[in-house]
């Protein structure tokens, strides 16, 4: 790569004239502190309502302007609040959004009753609440059952159950598998007597843990 090439003056986003006149105008400024002669090099802003306007100054006035400098001089408290406002904007105008006047009315009588929104006065033309709305409604049905241990949903299995079953069926299907397999029941044949072992361990950990 030829670093010599005439390409690259080509380049330049400022002209080296332009650059060399503006350090010659700036070298030329004189400080406008009544009565200073220096140099002035360095720009301090006006003040409010003079935005894009500066002072030149030499750098011994500009520091002692900057430590001056108020924008807000001048203007009350009210006026100043209300600017700090209006800069989380960037001082754009906003506007309110999502309530119509009688939709405001509604929460409004809404609040001085005390009455909160029922789910069906919501309007959900489009369909967007109405899966959230039934998880809602069925999450604390879920959150009040109880977790079940390995060991229980194992006790469970033995039984034939699943999990999420009341006491009254767990007893119901015990009371039948131990007609089913106790060896009363299938003319002294005690083949089944390990079966029923396990059915009697399984009831028994359920009726420890509570399910029954």
């Amino acid at each position: 790569m030829n670093l010599n090439s005439r390409l690259f003056d080509r380049i330049r986003t400022r002209p080296r004239r332009a650059e060399d006149a503006s350090s010659t105008a700036a070298a030329a400024t004189t400080c406008e502190h009544p009565g200073c002669a220096e140099q002035g090099a360095f720009r301090a802003p006006k003040g409010r309502r003079q935005e894009g306007q500066y002072w030149n100054f030499c750098l011994e006035h500009v520091r002692a302007y900057n430590q001056s400098y108020n924008y807000f001089n001048g203007m009350s408290d009210n006026d100043v609040a209300a600017y700090q406002k209006d800069a989380t904007t960037g001082h754009r105008p906003t506007w309110s959004m999502g309530v119509n006047p009688a939709t405001r009315e509604a929460m409004r009588t809404r609040r001085a009753t005390g009455k909160d929104a029922d789910a069906s006065e919501i309007d959900d033309s489009f369909g967007l609440f109405g899966a959230r709305t039934h998880q809602t409604r069925t999450a604390p049905d879920d959150d009040a059952r109880p977790r079940l241990s390995s060991t229980a949903i194992r006790a469970l299995d033995q039984l034939g159950l699943d999990a999420g079953v009341d006491a009254v069926t767990i007893k119901a299907r015990y009371k039948l598998l131990v007609k089913r397999f106790h060896p009363d029941a299938n003319g002294g044949d005690r083949s089944f007597e390990e079966r029923l072992q396990e059915i009697l361990q399984a009831y028994n950990t359920l009726k420890a843990i509570g399910l029954v």
